[in-house]
């Protein structure tokens, strides 16, 4: 059974660039709004990659007028039209959550 599931998923993942937890990335996600649809652009820092095959999930976290905001994307989503690093920079942690505390994040 498990080797239909992934015959199945494999025709679903999509090649993303290599990037980690703690790299700055920019992600461009296709809204559509009524019959209209455009490309919108969210750059931040990666905190998380969670999951794996076609359920796999990124959390991407940027500073918007000194407030926080975090968005979490399912990383095969047709909905998400492609992802580009922007700069790699190191995380002690896998899960670098010790960022948010920070003001800054370039």
């Amino acid at each position: 059974m498990d080797d239909i599931l992934r015959a199945v998923e494999q025709g679903h993942l999509k090649e993303r660039d290599a990037f980690r937890p703690g790299d700055i990335i920019r992600v461009h996600e296709r809204i559509s709004e009524g019959a209209k649809e455009r490309v919108q652009v969210f750059e931040g820092l990666v905190l998380k990659r969670s999951g794996g095959g076609t359920k796999e999930m990124i959390t991407v976290r940027k500073i918007s007028s000194g407030i926080g905001v975090e968005k979490t994307y399912p990383l095969h989503s047709p909905k998400i039209e492609k992802i580009e690093l922007v700069k790699e920079r190191g995380a002690r942690q896998s899960r670098p959550y010790y960022l948010r505390d920070l003001r800054k994040i370039r």
